[in-house]
């Protein structure tokens, strides 16, 4: 496979990949890391920034500067993302591709592939894609990545949901799924790697004494929407009361609080559940501080019970930090933390007929999406006094922590880091390749703008709206009369496109066309006539002129 066909255009909009400046939740901060890694792993010849905006080929281009300066950046307007070739793969930062599908289909459904890829799968929003996916134009030369085999199976039920409907709505079965590789979140190991006096610093400003035991979460801290903080207080209280003479646990959660609710329930919970247990809050927002967190603490607890999750990028930060992991056999977790690096904490739930009231109050807006991950996660056991024996078991023996830990950090390194990941990526990309040219003599022809049928030309689709439409062509232009009015320029100041970032056509254009028919006088001009003079013809014509009749500049007679 060429190098080409081993790179992907970046769809690149600040939302997906700026946590700093857009706020920091798990899709931003595993976007940047994905950025970064892509340009400091990727073995391309160029980068090719798909973006809406010019503010977004700035920021995109500061960034391959800061990672990848000698490697030329090719900004590609969304409007024309065609340009994107000879690249023939458009990586989308969702699984929420069905529109990206549509901005395909006139250029013909091989002429390029689409790689999205998992993050929360739980939304209403994302479910809703992913039957709009199924039902959009795509094509088995796409793919959805997904971050870990627990994903995968989430993704794979919902489609057979979706096939099953379609089949029997339709009679018959809908085209080939997109690709649905397992490919992990990584990481840029390095960035991760402990700073001891920063760690000691830590312990010191906590209290935390040299036979004290330190857990430690970075994670945003909603017990909706993370996890619920109240059965790990109660294991780590249990485990308080096993702990020598001298020995104190600590948790340090590290995190943010999106309302007081949250910290009223982690707060409160604290102070009512393990009052013999060291408990501390830190700003996550503050990356010193959790630079601190992960080189000051012990072992890393990730007690997960809510379907939010889905991959777990903060034990593989924690890893490679070369610290062992506690956390809850959940979602991606399974795949990362094995028995090596840590100890997972068996969980269960109901069975699915338990929550088909939940889904359903959350379907038709009834609950919330908050309510609806409170629910689910109410019904999640993580077992109570297994967790309890693991934190016993990591707190009381130095040596097994050391060694789960640097096994941790050899893992985190061998098959978490970008260097190993983006490689996968680029092998999906080359297979998809590969499929698209196979398959290239029976995909589906290009669909016409005009005929595209979740985009109708507003004129085609709210045609019995107006009185008439065209006629143009049917008679003379002249200008009026401009005395004591504002003039073009003024007038489209006063309407102000420029706040709205889109213009019906420019105003050097509106200017040239009314001046030509002024010139003319009394008898106009017609539209062969103003194209003969301007040189501006067809819809260009056509929307210039309607514009200047629609504020008195012209008259037509």
């Amino acid at each position: 496979m060429t190098q080409r066909q081993r790179n992907a255009a970046i769809y690149f909009a600040s939302d997906g990949y700026d946590p700093a400046g857009r706020g920091i939740n798990g899709r931003r901060v595993a976007g940047e890391s994905f950025l970064r890694g892509f340009l400091r792993h990727a073995d391309v010849a160029e980068f090719v920034p798909l973006t809406p905006r010019s503010e977004d080929q700035a920021l995109f281009a500061r960034i391959a500067a800061e990672e990848r300066p000698r490697v030329a950046v090719r900004p590609v307007p969304m409007r024309h993302v065609q340009q994107m070739a000879p690249l023939g793969t458009l990586f989308y930062p969702s699984p929420n591709f069905a529109a990206e599908t549509w901005r395909r289909a006139p250029f013909g459904q091989a002429a390029w592939s689409i790689c999205g890829i998992t993050h929360t799968i739980s939304t209403k929003g994302v479910m809703q894609g992913f039957h709009d996916l199924r039902m959009a134009p795509q094509a088995e030369w796409d793919a959805v990545i997904c971050t870990s085999r627990a994903v995968l199976a989430a993704v794979l039920h919902q489609f057979e949901l979706i096939d099953a409907h379609a089949t029997m709505r339709f009679g018959a079965p809908p085209p080939a799924r997109p690709q649905t590789p397992v490919i992990p979140l990584g990481v840029n190991c390095a960035a991760f790697a402990p700073n001891a006096a920063a760690g000691q610093g830590l312990r010191q400003r906590l209290g935390i004494g040299p036979d004290d035991v330190v857990f430690a979460t970075i994670a945003r801290l909603s017990p909706h929407e993370k996890f619920d903080p109240l059965p790990l207080y109660i294991a780590l209280a249990a485990a308080q009361a096993q702990m020598p003479p001298g020995c104190r646990v600590h948790l340090v959660l590290c995190g943010i609080f999106r309302e007081q609710y949250s910290r009223g329930v982690f707060e409160k919970g604290a102070t009512g559940l393990m009052p013999a247990v060291g408990f501390h809050l830190l700003d996550g927002a503050d990356p010193a501080e959790r630079k601190a967190v992960l080189s000051g603490a012990d072992v890393f607890v990730f007690a997960i019970d809510n379907i939010q999750e889905t991959f777990g990028l903060a034990p593989i930060e924690a890893m490679a930090a070369g610290l062992p992991c506690l956390v809850s056999d959940w979602d991606g977790l399974r795949d990362t933390v094995t028995a090596d690096v840590g100890i997972r904490v068996p969980t269960r739930t109901l069975a699915p007929r338990h929550a088909e009231q939940e889904s359903f109050r959350h379907l038709t807006g009834v609950d919330s999406y908050a309510q609806y991950c409170a629910l689910a996660s109410a019904m999640t056991e993580i077992d109570l006094p297994a967790l309890t024996e693991a934190i016993v078991a990591l707190a009381v023996d130095p040596g097994l922590r050391a060694r789960m830990g640097q096994a941790a950090q050899a893992r985190a390194r061998n098959v978490y880091d970008w260097a190993n990941v983006i490689p996968q990526m680029q092998d999906l990309w080359a297979e998809l390749a590969l499929r698209r040219h196979t398959a290239q003599a029976r995909a589906e022809a290009a669909i016409p703008r005009a005929a595209l049928p979740v985009a109708p030309s507003p004129f085609a689709m709210f045609g019995a709206y107006p009185t008439r439409q065209g006629g143009l062509d049917e008679g003379r232009f002249v200008a009026a009369d401009l005395t004591g009015r504002p003039g073009i320029a003024e007038t489209f100041a006063l309407r102000n496109y420029a706040g709205l970032g889109r213009a019906p056509e420019r105003a050097e254009t509106l200017a040239l066309v009314q001046a030509r028919v002024a010139a003319a006088g009394a008898l106009g001009l017609d539209l062969a006539e103003i194209d003969a003079q301007t040189g501006i013809s067809g819809i260009t014509l056509d929307r210039a002129v309607i514009w200047l009749l629609k504020y008195g500049f012209l008259r037509q007679i």
